[in-house]
């Protein structure tokens, strides 16, 4: 039986390496971007257009499958692949941080945590074991343990508090998912590192995290908020602890610079709605950094989006027509400009995988960024 994660190359001169995920529903090369499909649907993009892109691995969200359509429409249909009609893999977050954002509707105790669902108002109790059961009847190819995530600034001794709860339900989760492998469940369960801005917190959360022996870790509550060189370093810090047999796993990422810089600390895999939010209001990713096509300037620019770009808009309009559309509302606009956005990062991560395999991710990182950030979009 193969392993979950195959390391295929190091490159020399950097953290940044190659691999192989091998997934119940197939094999994913990483670095990897994953698609946000929050309710499982990228929004403003069919599964099929996806599937056309390359993509094989995309993110759904457990809160928001658990509030709606809920467990038993999710059971009935056997695995959200069955519901969804998506084919490939699946990785499903916990709700963690979802339930985090919803600061003043819940309160974490060490059995769980409860909190008031923002579609109707209803109480709900989510427990470690409660949350692997339900990613169970997704049937996630991978899953994410319940965890603590903790806003920024709080004081050491809370988010060391955080950190402990984390590390308790990771526990309990790999218990609960063992058991369910047991069953017959193929997936994969991930454990989260916390510890907030304190690197002592970080590193006993990576150590315990490490200790449970996960088959991937993540690493979760950065990109909520702090200043870029904080995410930087505290990211090259916890990393430093991670396995270098496993699946390294940075949540919530997808400006390119901080892409660069997870793989840059050997990260595998990373997710964000950045590109598909941003399209729909009409903010299309090229190489020459972010460009917000409402601008006067687009208006008779006969270009592509980005040249040498096979996705439809670039293959068959105008940055000009495509301004056009956002401003006056269409709907083509969001759908054109999603799937390109998707489309870039796509191949994006090709580059850079094909940059590692060539011995100059580094190189190529710099020039990239110095063009990306220059703004001549």
């Amino acid at each position: 039986m193969k392993p979950l994660f195959e390391c295929t190359y190091r490159d020399p001169n950097s953290r940044a390496r190659l691999g192989l995920l091998h997934l119940p529903h197939g094999t994913v090369e990483t670095p990897v971007f994953m698609p946000v499909g929050t309710a499982g649907a990228i929004k403003a993009l069919k599964h099929s257009d996806l599937e056309k892109i390359g993509y094989r691995l995309m993110l759904s969200n457990t809160y928001h499958l658990y509030l709606r359509p809920g467990a038993d429409v999710m059971a009935a249909y056997g695995s959200l692949h069955e519901f969804d009609s998506w084919q490939h893999n699946i990785l499903t977050d916990s709700g963690g941080f979802q339930v985090f954002s919803l600061a003043p509707f819940r309160k974490i105790r060490h059995e769980g945590v409860r909190f008031r669902s923002h579609i109707d108002g209803s109480y709900h109790n989510l427990t470690p074991e409660s949350v692997v059961d339900f990613q169970t009847i997704l049937n996630s190819d991978i899953q994410m343990v319940l965890d603590v995530c903790s806003e920024k600034g709080i004081s050491e001794k809370k988010a060391k508090e955080a950190a402990y709860i984390t590390a308790e339900w990771a526990v309990r989760a790999k218990k609960q998912w063992l058991e369910k492998r047991e069953a017959g469940y193929a997936g994969h369960l991930f454990g989260i590192v916390q510890g907030n801005f304190y690197k002592n917190l970080r590193k006993m959360c990576a150590e315990q995290i490490n200790e449970i022996d996960f088959p991937g870790i993540a690493i979760g509550g950065l990109s909520v908020g702090e200043e870029k060189n904080e995410f930087a370093d505290f990211l090259s810090y916890t990393a430093a602890f991670l396995p270098e047999d496993k699946p390294r796993y940075v949540m919530g990422i997808g400006s390119p610079d901080y892409l660069f810089e997870a793989v840059a600390n050997g990260i595998d895999m990373f997710d964000c709605v950045l590109p598909t939010r941003v399209a729909r209001n009409g903010t299309a990713a090229t190489d020459d950094g972010w460009i917000a096509l409402k601008k006067e300037r687009y208006a008779t620019d006969r270009r592509p989006l980005q040249e040498g770009c096979p996705c439809t808009a670039c293959r068959t309009y105008s940055r000009g027509y495509l301004r056009h559309l956002v401003k006056a509302g269409e709907i083509l606009a969001p759908m054109l400009i999603t799937e390109h956005n998707l489309t870039y990062f796509y191949r994006l991560m090709e580059r850079i995988r094909l940059s590692i395999r060539e011995n100059r991710f580094t190189e190529f990182k710099n020039e990239y960024l110095q063009r990306f950030t220059g703004g001549n979009g």
